[in-house]
């Protein structure tokens, strides 16, 4: 269900790409602008090793060729992080998508897959990414510093690694082909939603069908780009910044002939850290404050309550211009 316009326009329309490399405070001024206005950008020139990336992109391609019965074994005791397929939510979400989902700090489910090493490399090079573009956004906004990192880095930190794997179309659609007019020209692979931990680092393998929305609710496809990565702002942090920053709506289609492959790394801080709108982004524009101070860990079990397109944030709004908790 997509709530939105079904617009598309063109493939990577007013998408900011940022490179890192530039000198610091321009990278930041860069950061906040794009957050603002679309809430996602790519950067390039990041400083992940590209045989980590190529590493990672190969166990996983591995992992997803093995016979069903093989990755359906791959399940913890009790717990979400496991392979799926299809079933992307807890309330009745599907996709055409199969998938691995793992925290980052659950040892005893790697252990069980042959790609541990490479996921834990991947992990490792990711999260200092997202920190650094974190500290750049505190830097930018005139925040303390470490105000945003502080929560991922943290050894308690509820951060999720997800990779997804999108079969050719024709898999789905049981030989149907995109002249066949009974099937969708749009089949969603992964639908509309926002994400609701802080921040995001997503990348694929060279395959399209990524595509956010933007401030006029129309659909901007993202090309696909291995030397880039992919940022997008999460609830978490359209909260902090007080809705200055925007928590985009996107999804993933598969009309493809080819595997897509793509693999997100969600920066989620400990399960009971509060959550609310910075003072300083309350006071310095003199902005009401627009969201209540919750944990993260009842932010989150209200997320999965819910379906992938409702907005969650809405939940937590309010009018109200108090203190900082």
């Amino acid at each position: 269900m997509v709530k939105g316009s079904q617009k598309i326009v063109a493939v990577d329309q007013d998408i900011p790409i940022i490179d890192m490399s530039q000198e610091r405070s321009r990278v930041s001024m860069q950061i906040i602008k794009a957050c603002e206005t679309l809430g996602f950008f790519k950067v390039v020139n990041h400083g992940v090793d590209q045989t980590t990336i190529s590493r990672m992109e190969q166990e996983s391609i591995n992992f997803f060729a093995k016979p069903v019965y093989e990755k359906t074994s791959v399940k913890p005791v009790d717990q979400p992080f496991r392979y799926g397929f299809r079933d992307i939510g807890l309330n009745g979400d599907s996709g055409e998508v199969e998938y691995l989902l793992f925290h980052t700090n659950d040892p005893a489910f790697l252990s069980q897959l042959s790609l541990s090493s490479a996921v834990n490399c991947y992990i490792e090079a990711v999260k200092q990414l997202a920190r650094e573009i974190l500290d750049l956004t505190a830097e930018g906004l005139g925040v303390p510093p470490h105000t945003f990192s502080r929560l991922i880095s943290s050894v308690d930190s509820d951060s999720v690694l997800r990779v997804n794997h999108y079969p050719p179309y024709d898999q789905f659609s049981s030989g149907a082909t995109l002249s066949d007019k009974s099937v969708s020209l749009t089949r969603v692979g992964f639908g509309e939603h926002t994400d609701p931990q802080i921040l995001t680092v997503l990348r694929s393998n060279g395959v399209g069908g990524l595509q956010v929305s933007n401030p006029d609710g129309m659909w901007v496809p993202v090309s696909p780009d291995p030397s880039a990565f992919c940022v997008n702002v999460g609830d978490l942090l359209q909260v902090m910044t007080n809705g200055r920053f925007i928590s985009v709506r996107h999804r993933a289609l598969t009309f493809g002939k080819e595997n897509r492959l793509s693999t997100a790394y969600f920066a989620g801080p400990p399960l009971q850290a509060k959550i609310g709108p910075l003072p300083a982004m309350v006071k310095a524009v003199n902005k009401p404050r627009l969201y209540q101070t919750f944990t993260w860990s009842e932010y989150k079990k209200l997320a999965y309550s819910l379906r992938l397109e409702d907005s969650r944030l809405d939940m937590f709004r309010t009018c109200k211009n108090e203190d900082h908790e």
